[in-house]
């Protein structure tokens, strides 16, 4: 199988071109929409899923600017904490089938508060007979992960790229980042606590040191070691599963909330976890992260000649700052 690269991540694995008209976002009015004019939903009318509601298509055979059909959705927090919303929609032809799945960020939406947006694929209104939500993810605005932006106060930016699978094993990669302006030291293993749709605590699983106990060759093998990420400059724990399934029920865990290092602020990622019936999951040591198409580490062109595989994902629990578990080992 591939190993993660240690490289930047893209932004979203299954980010796609989105439409930019009528848009609001979270903390700014609705701009004016150049779509056609919107006719009922025929494919989707009145779906909701976890906050998330479509409320409209455009008239078939209209455009939206560049981007083809814009399907009108609502997101609602019906909880007590800020919310930072990751939706992922999919676009129908007439026969049933998808034409394509769009993923879009939703941020800061305040509790109570509902947010109208819009997103498109790339195809013509004609070509898109409905719409319906195929995943939402909510994470506590406080606990988002950051991949760029502003550097956050704590002067790291900690995400998960997108992984790889092959044959039931999982890889996927936490990154932090060094955005501050000193020395940000590592040594040890991130901490972790496994959350489920619900953003419960999932205790069934245990979280191992090390890759050992999963497979070889992930990334996720060896012994801590310091490391000392000067400013740009960034570190990788892998985490590695199988999906396995065998008695019992599967286990899906949406959520991992990161602890980078003691005293840190927690990061809430969305790896999708799909455990299956093996009830452990491996990670790694820190690592200073190495880009496997050159052979370089971050810091600008030190050969090291090891890697991993990118991409991002996003995710966190509502509203919880409970200190994580132990790993086990």
């Amino acid at each position: 199988m591939r190993t993660p690269h240690l490289a930047v991540p893209a932004v979203l694995a299954t980010a796609l071109l989105l439409a930019a008209c009528g848009t609001r976002t979270a903390d700014g009015p609705a701009g004016a929409d150049p779509c056609s004019s919107p006719s009922p939903v025929t494919g989707g009318a009145g779906q909701e899923k976890d906050g998330v509601r479509i409320t409209a298509l455009p008239a078939r055979g209209g455009t939206c600017g560049r981007t083809g059909a814009a399907v009108s959705y609502e997101v609602t927090n019906r909880t007590g904490a800020e919310l930072t919303y990751t939706v992922t929609l999919s676009f129908l032809a007439a026969s049933g089938g998808a034409l394509d799945n769009v993923s879009q960020t939703v941020e800061r939406v305040a509790p109570g508060a509902t947010v109208r947006r819009t997103a498109g694929p790339a195809y013509r209104a004609g070509d898109v007979a409905g719409a319906k939500i195929l995943k939402v993810r909510s994470v506590p605005s406080a606990e988002a992960p950051a991949q760029g932006g502003p550097c956050p106060s704590s002067g790291v930016r900690v995400y998960a790229d997108g992984g790889d699978a092959a044959m039931g094993l999982r890889v996927v990669g936490l990154h932090l980042e060094n955005c501050g302006s000193g020395i940000h030291r590592l040594d040890g293993y991130p901490r972790l606590q496994l959350l489920d749709a619900g953003h419960e605590p999932v205790d069934t699983v245990r979280v191992l040191h090390g890759g050992a106990g999963i497979a070889s060759g992930t990334g996720a093998d060896g012994s801590p070691v310091p490391v000392a990420l000067k400013p740009g400059e960034r570190a990788v724990a892998v985490m590695t599963w199988r999906n396995t399934t065998g008695f019992g029920d599967a286990v899906n865990v949406p959520y991992v909330r990161v602890w980078a290092e003691a005293g840190a602020r927690p990061v809430t990622v969305t790896p999708e976890l799909d455990l299956g019936t093996t009830g452990k999951l491996g990670v790694g040591p820190w690592k200073r992260e190495t880009d496997s198409r050159t052979g370089t580490d971050s810091r600008t062109g030190t050969a090291t000649g090891t890697g991993t595989a990118t991409g991002t994902g996003t995710g966190t629990r509502a509203g919880s700052s409970a200190p994580a578990p132990g790993d086990g080992g």
